[in-house]
């Protein structure tokens, strides 16, 4: 199966360094250079991922994020606005992750990896935590029939404790997990408001029990 990206990026240097790289990589990449030429491509055709830029001759990259909303597409913000304010709400509202400009290049594909292998990279599995089922080929997750509204972070968050049911992690492995390695913009209490969101959702489907002073176990 081919996998597809969705590139919304006006700058032709990048652009063109970027489309290379991808495609060697492997992807099939459909590019735009404005909001309204991105809506349309998205109108046409479904992607596994679409890397947009933030700040576009027509708009900016958050409207063609809130066109992939229902859909299954990772959103990866390339963008040189590094705004810690702005960097929480493109997370808040399910973007997979959040490149900073100048980048490297290097990096930035092995997050596109990442983005890929957090929706299950093409291949159908399903994970099973608790009283919630997680597929992983289509990035979602169900409560008895009822899909979870699960924001990009939140699935993370879901998909860390399923892969390491009944063992403690500690608060670090957990953001290393859900954020990028270096978590510059992170505070710690950050994580405790996404537990907190998560139990919110699942209920008693699954016990996300507090391990004092050490981090969170789930069995």
């Amino acid at each position: 199966m081919k996998y597809t990206i969705l590139l919304v990026e006006d700058d032709a240097m990048i652009t063109s360094g970027l489309i290379y790289a991808l495609e060697q990589e492997g992807y099939v990449v459909t590019h735009c250079n404005s909001v309204a030429d991105a809506l349309r491509a998205v109108a046409a055709e479904s992607f596994h991922i679409a890397i947009l830029d933030m700040q576009l001759p027509d708009g900016t990259g958050i409207e063609v994020q809130d066109a992939l909303r229902h859909s299954d597409t990772a959103v990866l913000f390339l963008t040189v606005v590094d705004d810690e304010g702005n960097i929480v709400r493109a997370f808040e509202s399910g973007a997979a992750d959040y490149v900073t400009k100048p980048f490297r290049l290097r990096e930035l594909l092995a997050r596109v990896r990442r983005a890929r292998s957090a929706t299950g990279g093409g291949n159908s599995s399903r994970l099973q935590l608790g009283g919630v089922a997680i597929d992983t080929s289509a990035g979602k997750a169900y409560l008895g029939d009822n899909l979870l509204d699960l924001t990009a972070l939140e699935y993370r968050l879901l998909l860390t404790f399923a892969a390491h049911k009944g063992q403690l992690l500690t608060r670090a492995q957990i953001l290393e997990h859900i954020w990028d390695s270096s978590g510059s913009f992170v505070e710690d209490n950050t994580l405790t408001v996404y537990v907190k969101r998560l139990r919110e959702k699942l209920g008693d489907a699954v016990n996300i029990e507090t391990v004092r002073g050490l981090g969170y176990r789930v069995d």
